[in-house]
């Protein structure tokens, strides 16, 4: 519900804030007032696209902030979350902002969010209709929602949307398949090439990195086996060795450890060099047995090394590049094989699910078929209160080729509102106001169903007046039952029926034009429904008047 809406420097309006209670709200004013700004602060409000014109005259900037209470709204809080808003004390407040430079800003619960997410929570919180704002009305996806929740189909239009969504990924898997498998066709000789001459080869992971080092060491044989016996011949050779002159060292360094104890570190740091030099002339000697000067194996080693070396270049760059291009081919090549079984259960799994998607179309049409007859009765019985008297409206259903995430037909609301016409799409016959009190029909109906807590009309009453608009005052205060309802309205008798007046009023300051409001009770209000009769406010026969308008009003509600 909105509790409060706050507009700042807006088109003429320098600073109102419009307390807005439950039940049936209600704004009345002068022609050129400021009503149809109001509409237009909430449209703004509500993710409208922003302009600088709006900004009041000698203001950098305009704002608009609406406070909601959504301790009655379900899946509000989850939604915000998904947007990352905290809401508190099951509060919302929206807020929009408009800088003179023509940027936009927009806040809820004080985290900047964007337009479209605005737009999102707003649509959650507020239904906006008048002249310029039916489109819930017209669009054909909309009309189709609305008969699918007042015929209490939506778990069954959820079946249909499911079984399509099924539907749809198993086709994109046969043609996927069938793609991969007509261009594996297309390549299968090149395909075998490649397999064969890469499995042929027999490679390993890291196979060429082995060859490279294998191979410069046989070409260095020789150079290898001449420095590993020169360095033998250094380490422990007869003559000067490095170990026979480290032997040496030992008898003094034996004699200093008799005479101070504290050195035998330097005994246990001898010990372990020796044994490591050893070590190592051994390792050399070794090394140097195991040389060996082998053609016929450095031979075999580069002919490997190029083999490897000419796939590198068709399928490289690395060699796990040229392992992964054999595998790749092999599983085309597999594919051709296996594809055919694969598409036969695809193909039975298509089959499969376009049977029930058409059986779940056909019990969904079924159900729209029902609720359309309904809801077009409900509706014809509330247009002529409405000042439509011959107004007749119809809900086709219109079959489609084949049945789709929606199902198997389109909605369209029709109506005929003069006597002799055939019925047409709402949107080709329908005046703003006609439109507007189809809407209210729709929505007197739907009430149950809409879980939008807030309406908010605007020239619901263009066009009619007298007994038809007591007749549409009446139908606000119903629907202000299950909703809260703000109507913008000139005529008296709708405004005598609201729980909560508001009276919207031109005035000047500092030299420019600008709005106010006012919350009327007691005789302000009966002097406003005097003032919306024609009549003069301060006569006792308009105050009468308007007295026995106010005094009925607590008939429909």
């Amino acid at each position: 519900m909105l509790t409060e809406l706050r507009i700042r420097n807006f088109a003429i309006i320098e600073q109102v804030t419009l307390p807005l209670g439950e039940g049936f709200n209600v704004l009345s004013g002068e022609t050129g007032a400021g009503k149809s700004i109001i509409v237009g602060a909430l449209g703004l409000l509500l993710g409208e696209r922003a302009s600088a014109d709006l900004i009041r005259s000698g203001a950098d900037k305009a704002t608009v902030e609406g406070v909601f209470d959504v301790a009655k709204l379900k899946g509000i809080a989850a939604l915000a979350d998904d947007h990352g808003i905290e809401v508190e004390d099951d509060t919302l407040v929206l807020k929009r902002e408009i800088a003179a430079n023509g940027r936009g800003r927009a806040w809820i619960n004080g985290a900047t969010v964007t337009a479209a997410v605005l737009a999102e929570i707003g649509r959650q919180l507020v239904n906006l209709h008048g002249q310029h704002d039916a489109q819930t009305l017209l669009d054909g996806e909309s009309q189709r929602r609305i008969l699918d929740a007042f015929g209490g189909a939506e778990p069954q239009a959820g079946l249909v949307r499911g079984t399509y969504a099924e539907l749809s990924r198993v086709r994109r898997e046969i043609s996927s398949l069938s793609s991969r498998r007509a261009e594996a066709e297309k390549r299968a000789d090149y395909l075998r090439h490649v397999a064969k001459e890469i499995e042929d080869a027999r490679l390993s992971p890291g196979e060429d990195a082995k060859l490279e080092d294998e191979a410069r060491v046989l070409e260095n044989a020789d150079e290898l086996r001449t420095l590993a016996s020169s360095l033998s011949e250094l380490l422990s050779g007869e003559d000067a060795s490095v170990l026979s002159q480290l032997a040496a060292a030992q008898r003094p360094l034996t004699s200093i450890e008799r005479i101070d104890p504290s050195a035998a570190r330097m005994q246990e740091l001898f010990d372990a060099g020796f044994y490591a030099l050893q070590e190592l002339a051994r390792s050399v000697e070794d090394y140097a047995g195991s040389v060996d000067l082998d053609p016929a194996r450095l031979d075999d080693v580069r002919h490997r090394r190029d083999r490897l070396f000419g796939l590198l270049k068709k399928y490289g760059p690395s060699l796990d590049n040229v392992i992964e291009a054999g595998r790749s081919a092999r599983a085309e090549l597999d594919l051709i094989d296996t594809a055919q079984f694969d598409l036969a259960n695809l193909t039975a799994r298509e089959v499969d699910a376009r049977r029930r998607l058409s059986a779940e179309a056909e019990k969904l049409s079924d159900m729209r078929l029902s609720a359309a007859k309904k809801l077009a009765k409900a509706v014809d019985a509330l247009l002529p209160p409405l000042g439509m008297p011959d107004g007749r409206f119809t809900v086709s259903l219109v079959a489609r080729d084949e049945s789709t995430a929606e199902g198997a037909e389109d909605v369209e609301f029709r109506v005929a509102l003069n006597v002799g016409h055939d019925d047409r799409p709402l949107a080709r016959v329908a005046s703003g106001g006609e439109l507007s009190r189809v809407m209210l029909a729709l929505k007197t109906i739907l009430a149950r169903v809409d879980h939008v807590p807030t309406l908010i009309f605007d020239e619901v009453d263009a066009g009619i007046g007298g007994r038809v608009g007591l007749q549409v005052g009446d139908t606000l205060r119903r629907v202000a039952k299950e909703h809260q309802v703000f109507a913008i309205s000139h005529l008296p008798q709708i405004a005598a029926r609201a729980h909560h007046h508001i009276v919207v009023a031109k005035g000047a300051k500092g030299g420019v034009t600008t709005a106010d409001i006012t919350v009327l009770e007691g005789m302000s209000r009966v002097n406003e429904i005097a003032r919306m009769l024609g009549g003069d406010p301060e006569s006792k026969v308009s105050r009468a008047h308007a007295k026995e308008l106010l005094e009925t009003a607590a008939g429909p509600g």
